[in-house]
C-alpha cells in the first residue's frame, strides 16, 4: 500500500517530467488542504504514466499520506465489475494503519462485504434495482472519506482506465460529484492510443474534464533533451549524440520503446525501429525456455496469478517453474503486482501473444480453461469463459459465462451481469443440448438479461430482449404472462405508454383461472400502472385495486405496494387520503425490501402535499425523503434527483432566494444524463428553476441564462414551460415588454402543439404575458399612445385561461392552489392593462397565493398597493406596500424591492424610499424626463440647450445605471423605480 508498490515495475531513478510533477504535487498539497480533485493522466502506451505515478507516489509518501493504487484488466468484451476499487480496498482492509476505518465504515454500510469477503458476514443478495448499487457506491465513497480522515490525505491511483468496466466508470463518476472537503486525491491514468472512435472511456472522459474538480493531464513524450537525461540513467553513462539520434528516432520519445532500444543496444542496425520488432529483440535475447513461460503468461493477459501460472506452466514449460519466472522478473519482462505476477508492460504481453501462432493461442487457452475447471478458486468464471470461448470450448464458455453473470449480480454490476448474459445467449445456439448444460431455459436467459439491462438504464435493449422472450415458442400460459408483464415494465421504463398497456392487458389475457396469485397480483399492479399513464383511470383503479386483494392473499408486499402507489395518484380532492395510501405503501416495499417502490411512494407524497399547496408538509416529507436516501446510500437515484428538483421548487415558492447547487458536467444529474440520453433534459429542468430565484434576486445573468436553455425546448417540452416562464417574468422587469409578450405567444403555441390547447401551465404564462402587456400599456398611455393592441390581445390571453381552467383540468378535476392562483394575477393584470387596476381583484391575488407562495404574496401586495393608491385609499396602500417592502428586502428580491420602494416615492407613502438624485445626476434625470416623452438626442439637446453628442453621453450613464440596454427598457425601469415625476 505504500507509494514504493506503485509502479513498483520501473528501474532506476525518477527523471525528468517537472512539469507534470509540479501539478500532481500541487493537486497533492490541496487535497492536503481539503480541497479534493480528480486527475486524468493520458498518453500513449510506454510514454511513463506509471514511471510518473510511481514517483508521485514517493512524494506522497515523504509527505505523510497514504497511497494505495489498483489496475483495471483487459479480458475483451467482459471485465471485472470494480476490480480496481476491489484492490484498491483490499489493501486499506489488510494494513494496519487504516484497517479499522475500514471495518467502521462496513459495520454501516453491509454493502461492502460484496468487494471485501474478508470483513466477513454474507454478501447481501442480489436486488433487481438500482438500490443496491448505490449503496456499494455509497459504501466506497465513505471508506475513502474516512481512511482519508483517520490517516491524513489519501492518494488514490487508478490504473488502465481504458480497461475499466462499466461500473467501476460509474462510481469514479458516483466519487468524483460528492467530493467536497475530503483530504482526496484520485489519479486515473489511461491509454491515449487505444480509444478509437467508439470506445467507451471516450464519452467518460469529455463528462469528466468538465467537471471543476476534474483535472486533465496530458503526458507527451520525452524532448531530445529529456531523452538524453533519461537515456544516461538507463544506460547507467551518456549516449553518444549518434546514439541518442538513433533511439529518438526509434522512440519518437517513448520511455518505454526508448529503455527497451538501449537494452537490446542503442545502435544495433539487426533492430527494426517498430515496437514489435524492439519487443522480440528483447525477448530473443532470454533463454527459450524463458520464452516459452512468457509466451504461456501472454495468454493470461497483462496479469496472471501465480498458482494459476504455474499449473500450466508446468505442463508447457520444460524447466522448472521457479527458476523460469526468476530468469523472466532478472530480465524485466515479468513482475510483481498486487500480489499478482505481471508483464512490465501491457504492450509487452499484447506483442508477445501476438507471436503466438492460432494453433499456439488455442492450446494454452484450452490448458487455462483445464486448470481452472480442474481448480475453480484458481480463477473468476469470467476467466474461464474467456478461455473457454479462445478454445471453442463453447459448452463450458456457456456455463461459465452464466455463472460470471451471477457473480457480477453478487456485486450489483448490472450492466456486466448484462454483458455475460448475452454472451451466453450469442452462444446459446452453438451449443448441443444448452438448457440442460445451463440448468435453465433460453427463455429465462432471456428475461434475466432483459431485467439486468433495465436495471442498467438500458431500456432500449431491455425491450429487444423482452419482446425475444415473449415471442419464444412452447411458453405455458403463466410463464407467458409473466413475461408480458416484464415486457409492459421495460416499456414504462421506455415511456412507450401505448405499448406498455398493450402488454399489460396481454399478461391479463394469458393469466389462467388457477395461476398463482402472487403472478396476477404483479399483472394487475403492472396493467394499473400502465393504464393510469394512458388516462384509463376507471381501469386503473379496478387493476390497482384487484392487485392489492391478491397481494394481501400471499402477503406478496412488493406487489401490494406497487398498486397502493397507483391508487394514490388516483385518488381525488382528498391530499390527507392520498397520502394514508402513500405512506401504507411506503411502509410495505420496506418491509418487503423494495426500495424503489419506497422511493416513489415517498416522491409521490412530496407531489401530493405540494400539488394540494401544503408546502410546509411537502418540505417535510422531503427532509424524511433525503435522511432516507442518505440512509440508504441512494441520494442520487432517479428518484433522489427529482425529490432535489422539487426542493428547489419548494424553496423557491416559500421565499428562499438563495442560489441552489450548480449543475456542473460531473454533478450526479449530468451523470445520469451522460448514462441514459432520455434524462439529459434533467440537467436544464434543475437549471431553469434555479433561473427562477435568478429572476427574482435579479441576477444579471438571469436573461442570458434562461435563454441559454431555449435550444432544448424541441427535446422537452417541460424544459420549454420551466424555462420559458422565468424568461418572460426577467424580460418584464428589465422592461423588454415586447419581447416578453412574443416570447410568450410563442410559447403558448409551442406547447399547445407539444401538449394540448388547455395544458395548465397556460394559464401561468397567461398571466406573466398580461402583466408585461399591461407594463406596454401603461407606458403607451403616460405618452398619449393608444394601447387598443394590447388590449386585444390581453382579451384574448385572459379567455384563454379561464377556457383551460374550465378545460384543461387536472386528475383530480380541480384546478390546484397555485392554479386558482395565476388565475386571479391574471385577472388582476387584466384590469391593470384596460386601465382599471381593481384592487378587489388584487385582494383576490394576494388570498390565492398566500396558500405559502412568498414570493407571489409579496408581488402581488405591491401591486395591490398600487391599485389601492389609484383607487384614493393611502392607507391601505401604505399597509399593503410596508408588507410587501418588508418581504421583499427579507428574501433579497431586489427587482420587487426597488418597484415597491419606487412606488412609495412616487406616491409619497415612505419617507425613506430612494430620491431619483441618489440614482442619477440632476441633468441625468432631466434627459430621462425628456426620453420618456420620446424625444430625440437632438430634440432633448434643443430643450436643453446642449449638444445632440452630450445628450448621447448622459443617455449612454442612465442605460448604464438602470442597467438596460434600451431607451424603452429605461423609461420602463426608471417608471417602475419611482424615478419619473408623475
Amino acid at each position: 500500500m505504500t507509494a514504493d508498490t506503485i509502479g513498483g515495475m520501473s528501474t532506476g531513478p525518477f527523471v525528468a517530467r517537472e512539469a507534470e510533477v509540479g501539478r500532481l504535487a500541487a493537486a497533492l498539497a490541496r487535497a492536503d488542504d481539503g480541497d479534493p480533485s480528480l486527475v486524468l493522466l493520458g498518453a500513449d502506451a510506454g510514454v511513463g504514466k506509471t514511471r510518473l505515478l510511481a514517483h508521485v507516489g514517493e512524494i506522497a509518501a515523504e509527505r505523510g499520506a497514504t497511497t494505495v493504487t489498483g489496475a483495471c484488466v483487459d479480458l475483451g468484451d467482459v471485465g471485472l465489475p470494480y476490480l480496481p476499487f476491489a484492490v484498491a480496498l483490499g489493501q486499506l482492509h489488510t494494513h494496519p494503519a487504516t484497517r479499522e476505518a475500514v471495518e467502521e465504515v462496513a459495520r454501516t454500510r453491509p454493502a461492502l462485504v460484496r468487494l471485501l469477503p474478508a470483513l466477513g458476514g454474507a454478501a447481501p443478495a442480489p436486488i433487481e434495482d438500482q438500490s443496491s448499487r448505490l449503496q456499494l457506491f455509497d459504501g466506497i465513497a465513505a471508506v475513502l472519506t474516512a481512511v482519508a480522515e483517520a490517516t491524513g490525505p489519501l492518494l488514490l491511483v487508478l490504473e488502465d482506465l481504458h480497461w475499466a468496466d462499466p461500473s467501476t466508470r460509474d462510481v469514479l463518476r458516483y466519487l468524483v460529484a460528492r467530493l467536497r472537503d475530503e483530504r482526496l486525491l484520485v489519479v486515473g491514468s489511461y491509454r491515449t492510443d487505444d480509444l478509437h472512435r467508439t470506445h467507451p472511456l471516450r464519452p467518460f472522459l469529455s463528462e469528466m474534464w468538465r467537471h471543476p474538480r476534474v483535472e486533465r493531464l496530458d503526458l507527451a513524450p520525452f524532448t531530445p533533451a529529456e531523452l538524453r537525461q533519461f537515456a544516461t540513467v538507463v544506460h547507467g553513462s551518456p549516449l553518444t549524440d549518434a546514439e541518442l539520434a538513433t533511439v529518438l528516432e526509434r522512440s519518437e520519445g517513448n520511455a518505454y520503446f526508448a529503455e527497451e532500444l538501449i537494452a537490446a543496444g542503442p545502435t544495433s542496425a539487426t533492430l527494426p525501429w517498430s515496437l514489435g520488432d524492439v519487443l522480440r529483440s528483447r525477448l530473443e535475447r532470454l533463454p527459450a525456455d524463458v520464452q516459452s513461460l512468457a509466451r504461456v503468461a501472454s495468454v493470461a493477459g497483462r496479469t496472471v496469478s501465480e498458482p494459476l501460472l504455474r499449473a500450466v506452466a508446468e505442463e508447457h514449460c520444460p524447466a522448472e517453474f521457479e527458476h523460469l519466472l526468476r530468469e523472466a522478473m532478472a530480465a524485466n519482462v515479468l513482475g510483481w503486482e498486487d500480489g499478482r505476477i505481471a508483464f512490465r508492460h501491457a504492450l509487452l504481453a499484447e506483442a508477445v501473444y501476438a507471436e503466438l501462432l492460432p494453433g499456439e493461442q488455442v492450446t494454452l487457452h484450452r490448458a487455462f480453461r483445464d486448470a481452472i475447471l480442474a481448480t475453480p478458486s484458481l480463477a473468476s468464471s469470467a476467466r474461464l469463459a474467456h478461455h473457454a470461448r479462445r478454445c471453442q470450448d463453447l459448452p463450458t464458455a456457456l456455463s461459465a459465462s452464466l455463472r460470471a453473470a451471477d457473480e457480477a449480480a453478487g456485486v450489483v454490476a448490472p450492466a456486466e451481469e448484462h454483458r455475460h448474459l448475452e454472451t451466453a445467449l450469442r452462444l446459446w445456439p452453438s451449443v448441443p443440448d444448452a438448457a440442460e448444460l445451463a440448468g435453465t431455459t433460453r427463455v429465462a436467459v432471456l428475461e434475466r438479461a432483459a431485467s439486468a439491462a433495465s436495471r442498467s438504464g438500458d431500456f432500449p435493449r431491455a425491450v429487444a430482449l423482452g419482446r425475444e422472450a415473449v415471442a419464444e415458442p412452447g411458453l405455458g400460459p403463466v410463464e407467458r404472462a409473466h413475461l408480458h408483464t416484464c415486457l409492459s415494465r421495460h416499456l414504462l421504463g421506455l415511456e412507450r405508454e401505448h405499448e406498455a398497456l398493450e402488454q399489460a392487458e396481454l399478461a391479463l389475457a394469458a393469466l389462467p383461472d388457477d395461476a398463482p396469485r402472487g403472478d396476477r397480483a404483479w399483472a394487475l399492479a403492472t396493467h394499473a400502472r400502465a393504464s393510469l399513464v394512458r388516462d384509463r383511470d376507471d381501469d386503473a383503479r379496478d387493476s390497482a385495486r384487484r392487485a392489492v386483494e391478491e397481494a394481501d392473499a400471499v402477503c406478496e408486499n412488493a406487489a401490494a405496494a406497487d398498486a397502493l402507489a397507483t391508487l394514490a395518484v388516483l385518488v381525488v380532492d382528498d391530499a390527507d387520503a392520498a397520502a394514508r395510501l402513500l405512506v401504507e405503501a411506503r411502509e410495505r416495499a420496506r418491509e418487503a425490501g423494495d426500495l424503489v417502490t419506497e422511493q416513489r411512494c415517498q416522491h409521490n407524497l412530496v407531489t401530493t402535499h405540494y400539488y394540494a399547496g401544503r408546502l410546509d408538509e411537502a418540505a417535510a416529507d422531503l427532509e424524511v425523503a433525503f435522511a432516507r436516501n442518505r440512509e440508504a446510500g441512494l441520494e442520487w437515484s432517479e428518484f433522489g434527483m427529482s425529490q432535489r428538483f422539487f426542493d428547489r421548487l419548494v424553496r423557491y415558492c416559500r421565499g428562499d432566494l438563495r442560489p441552489p447547487e450548480a449543475i456542473g458536467p460531473g454533478h450526479p444529474v449530468a451523470r445520469a444524463a451522460q448514462r441514459d440520453a432520455a434524462l439529459e433534459p434533467l440537467v436544464a429542468v434543475f437549471d431553469a428553476v434555479a433561473v427562477y430565484s435568478a429572476v427574482a434576486r435579479g441576477d444579471e445573468d438571469a436573461i442570458a441564462r434562461a435563454q441559454a436553455l431555449r435550444p432544448m425546448w424541441e427535446r422537452d417540452s417541460q424544459v420549454a414551460l420551466l424555462s420559458g416562464g422565468p424568461t418572460i417574468d426577467a424580460l418584464t422587469w428589465a422592461g423588454r415588454l415586447d419581447e416578453a409578450v412574443e416570447l410568450a405567444t410563442a410559447l403558448v403555441e409551442h406547447l399547445g402543439r407539444s401538449w394540448d390547447d388547455y395544458f395548465l401551465g397556460g394559464i401561468w404564462l397567461a398571466a406573466l404575458a398580461l402583466s408585461a402587456l399591461a407594463d406596454g400599456a401603461e407606458a403607451d398611455r403616460r405618452v398619449g399612445v393608444d394601447p387598443a393592441l394590447k388590449l386585444r390581445h390581453g382579451d384574448e390571453l385572459l379567455e384563454r385561461a379561464r377556457a383551460t381552467a374550465e378545460r384543461g383540468r387536472p386528475r383530480g378535476g380541480r384546478l390546484g392552489p397555485e392554479g386558482v392562483a395565476w388565475l386571479r394575477r391574471a385577472e388582476a393584470e387584466h384590469s391593470r392593462l384596460v386601465g382599471e387596476n381593481d384592487p378587489a381583484l388584487w385582494r383576490a391575488a394576494v388570498a390565492a397565493f398566500d396558500y405559502g407562495y412568498r414570493y407571489e404574496v409579496a408581488r402581488s401586495r405591491w401591486r395591490l398597493a398600487e391599485a389601492l393608491l389609484g383607487a384614493g385609499d393611502r392607507e391601505a396602500a401604505r399597509t399593503e406596500l410596508d408588507l410587501a417592502i418588508a418581504e421583499a428586502r427579507a428574501m433579497g428580491a431586489r427587482p420587487l424591492l426597488e418597484a415597491a420602494t419606487g412606488l412609495a416615492r412616487r406616491g409619497r407613502l415612505e419617507a425613506g424610499a430612494p430620491h431619483r438624485g441618489e440614482v442619477l445626476t440632476e441633468r441625468e434625470a432631466e434627459v430621462l424626463e425628456l426620453v420618456a416623452q420620446g424625444l430625440t438626442n437632438r430634440q432633448i439637446g434643443e430643450r436643453l440647450f446642449i449638444s445632440g453628442k452630450t445628450v448621447s453621453v448622459h443617455v449612454s450613464n442612465v442605460l448604464a445605471k438602470l442597467g438596460v440596454t434600451g431607451r424603452a427598457e429605461a423609461v420602463a425601469v426608471a417608471h417602475r423605480r419611482g424615478l419619473l415625476a408623475g
